[in-house]
């Protein structure tokens, strides 16, 4: 196999572990209920009336702390069946970038400044029928992040 094309295994590879490990993280195994509940405390309403903008940012980070661990585990297990090239370099770079893009898209803040920067301040409130357009705009943008991880855990 040629580096070209083992290169495009492994992204394949890792963007699918981490999208699994992902799922698996945020949804299962990687958030408590008090950690969903409180990481993007408080609401912008609560800040304007004087909560502490900070309030929050504990759930967040253990949550981010717990995920990373679901992930982690994940892809060492893949690794055990699958021989994945990586790099010290590339898993740190991947691990920190999924990390900090993960807090920070889960304080809410700026998916609601995207939403309503975009056009979509409407879809930002929208919490009806079964559907969240927060929730959904999170997971698009945390897709997006771990595409990220990926080509870095590749290509370094």
């Amino acid at each position: 196999m040629n580096n070209h094309t083992l290169m495009l295994a492994t992204l394949g590879a890792v963007w699918a572990v981490l999208s699994v490990g992902h799922t698996l993280a945020d949804h299962v195994l990687g958030q408590t209920d008090h950690q969903a509940a409180n990481k993007a405390a408080p609401t912008p309403q609560q800040v304007k009336d004087g909560t502490d903008p900070r309030r929050g940012w504990s759930a967040c980070l253990a949550h981010v702390a717990q995920y990373h661990l679901v992930v982690a585990g994940l892809y060492a297990l893949t690794r055990l069946a699958v021989p994945l090239p990586a790099t010290a370099i590339g898993v740190t770079a991947a691990v920190v970038w999924s990390a900090g893009t993960h807090a920070v898209l889960d304080r809410r803040w700026l998916v609601r400044l995207i939403l309503e920067r975009t056009g979509s301040a409407a879809f930002a409130q929208l919490n009806s029928g079964g559907l969240n357009g927060m929730y959904v705009a999170d997971q698009a943008l945390h897709a997006t992040a771990l595409l990220g991880s990926a080509i870095m855990l590749t290509r370094f």
